[in-house]
């Protein structure tokens, strides 16, 4: 008899959890879609973008000094390396340092709804969004003759790879922003480099040597590469890969240790 108690405790508290995860998604839904900011440069940025390079005729043809690629090609892993860090550097921090600064998450932490839950509803919407984009992004660049990726497992993975190290980037700057504008402060100072290191300004296979090699050794120039090489038929390079492992661990295990709830 107690052992069914317990069973039945449990699976209450199971379908409790998931009742709260599903209205704290469609919460955290509803609040992304009203903030036009983030959710023009997280989600239609990018197919804006593709879409204007695309429309200029030079842009699309094919250059010997770009390996038989055209610039807009360059672009397009440039553009869904930018959905994700937008989403991560713009997104995650002011939202939990805000929410942290307003008690959300203390409150949270004293109801029966586990503030860990926000994490839940946000990372899994924030993934949803960096797909769509990047479906969006392949559509486009497919319009104007750019393939879709051919080594498909490694795109796969070096995509993964990429989500994971910038929304642990993300999630580091929250645990340590002590407020929203401190996190949206903190996220902008990263973003203009990380993009910088990207290609967005200047594409990667135009950067100088010295240059390129530091690039390879941040989240975003590691993501832009591993991607384009994917794109182009190519297994990604180790050095890339590894790169946004060890973002992924370490920014990840700084976050888990040094955020607060209250």
């Amino acid at each position: 008899m107690t052992s069914t108690a317990s069973t039945a405790d449990t699976a209450g508290t199971g379908a409790a959890t998931a009742r709260a995860l599903r209205r704290l998604a469609a919460v955290e839904t509803r609040l992304f879609l009203r903030d036009p900011a983030t959710a023009f440069f997280g989600l239609a940025f990018p197919v804006l973008l593709m879409g204007v390079l695309g429309s200029i005729p030079a842009l699309r043809e094919r250059s010997a000094d770009l390996h038989g690629m055209s610039t807009l090609q360059l672009y397009a892993p440039i553009m869904a390396v930018f959905s994700v860090l937008t989403l991560a550097m713009n997104g995650l921090p002011p939202v939990l340092a805000g929410y942290r600064e307003r008690g959300v998450l203390r409150r949270l932490s004293a109801s029966p709804v586990r503030p860990v839950l926000v994490l839940g509803a946000l990372l899994p919407l924030y993934l949803a969004v960096s797909v769509v984009s990047l479906l969006l992004v392949g559509a486009a660049g497919l319009a104007f003759g750019v393939p879709l990726p051919r080594q498909l497992p490694g795109f796969v993975l070096a995509f993964a790879l990429t989500v994971a190290a910038l929304f642990a980037l993300g999630l580091l700057v929250a645990a340590v922003a002590p407020s929203a504008k401190a996190g949206n402060a903190i996220g902008a100072m990263l973003l203009f480099p990380l993009m910088f290191f990207s290609g967005i300004w200047i594409p990667r296979a135009f950067t100088p040597g010295l240059l390129s090699r530091i690039g390879d050794l941040t989240p975003s120039g590691a993501a832009v590469q591993a991607l384009q090489d994917t794109w182009n038929g190519h297994l990604p390079q180790g050095v890339h890969l590894v790169t946004l492992a060890v973002f992924a661990l370490v920014a990840g295990a700084g976050a888990a240790k040094l955020f607060r709830w209250e």
